[in-house]
């Protein structure tokens, strides 16, 4: 019987299954695809995961961020980072190097899916494998999520991400957030020749269409710059009844999910997955609920009081002008989610 059985080998799945071998417990990754993983995600690393990286022995080559911009016509507010760097980088960089990382570790990776998932008082049995915990890290749609009966329904709008790679210099070493009133493009440098582009929006238009809400931006991204084909992902809102059933736990995306807005998802996926491990490893699994609520309680607030001021027209026009108006406030609100 193996000690920990990890479904997913994204970021999530693999940082969880490097911890657990940090910690000299045996871990086996299922994941389906072969590595390098690749997903639609804003690719910026806030200073927090960077340094997560670094304590699993991981660090990706990218491109330095220093802060955050908010764009809304002649409208600007920025803050640097405080306590380190951020880090714009590819997935695939991301994922190679993470895989890269659990190899050296002994980490087994096994081509396939979970299916079924068979609970004991001892042991939980998957994908054929059999072993003392199994970590849910199947991303934003998770089918094991939902095989435990932890979905909720998440009423209101729902909102959909698109990305795509420009191979072109970056013109800045902020991620830029750019706002309309129908949504957000995020700009984040990954490398010193290729500039990542993500659109959020309610509504299901074309890429072409949803960048066109943001001429500035739309000016300077040229077709014939385009590095690769649109991906897209969504609805992101995931609502979780809860992060532990039984001898399983949900981390990374699989674990609920507020939206991209506040570019916190692999910051808290990382962190997620030592506060996972650390539970298991201390025999109390019970007790990584309250962890993930602890560590995601500040950007699921902020993140949840800016789509509510975005999705109503009266307010979403002020969100840049007041930022930069106050631009302590603002800097705070970007130093919480370091």
């Amino acid at each position: 019987m193996i000690d920990l059985l990890v479904a997913g080998g994204g970021p999530a799945g693999l940082a969880t299954a490097i911890h657990a071998a940090l910690t000299g417990m045996e871990a086996v990754v299922i994941e389906p695809r072969p590595g390098p993983v690749d997903k639609a995600c804003g690719e910026g690393i806030m200073p927090r995961g960077v340094r997560h990286l670094r304590a699993l022995g991981v660090e990706p080559a990218g491109h330095q961020l220093g802060g955050i911009r908010y764009v809304d016509g002649t409208h600007r507010a920025q803050a640097a980072f405080r306590d380190g760097s951020g880090l714009g980088v590819r997935r695939t960089v991301l994922s190679a190097a993470l895989y890269r990382r659990a190899f050296e570790l002994g980490v087994r990776i096994v081509p396939g899916k979970v299916g079924e998932v068979h609970q004991g008082p001892e042991s939980v049995t998957a994908a054929g494998l059999r072993a003392r915990w199994l970590v849910a890290a199947d991303g934003l749609h998770s089918p094991l999520r939902r095989a435990l009966g932890l979905d909720l329904a998440a009423p209101g709008p729902r909102r959909y991400g698109l990305r795509r790679h420009y191979r072109m210099a970056p013109w800045s070493d902020f991620v830029e957030v750019h706002w309309s009133r129908q949504g957000e493009a995020y700009v984040t440098p990954v490398a010193d020749d290729l500039v990542g582009v993500a659109v959020l929006s309610t509504a299901r238009h074309p890429y072409a269409t949803c960048l066109d809400r943001f001429p500035e931006l739309a000016a300077r991204l040229h077709e014939d710059a385009a590095a690769n084909a649109v991906r897209g992902a969504g609805p992101l809102r995931q609502r979780v009844r809860g992060r532990v059933a039984g001898r399983v736990l949900l981390v990374g995306d699989a674990a609920g999910y507020v939206d991209a807005l506040t570019g916190e998802g692999i910051a808290l996926a990382l962190a997620s997955a030592e506060a996972a491990v650390r539970c298991l490893r201390a025999g109390r699994p019970q007790e990584y609920e309250r962890a993930w609520r602890r560590l995601s309680r500040r950007q699921r607030l902020l993140t949840r009081a800016l789509l509510r001021a975005g999705s109503r027209p009266e307010t979403s026009r002020l969100i840049v002008p007041v930022a930069a108006r106050m631009p302590g406030v603002f800097a705070a609100a970007v130093h919480a989610l370091r």
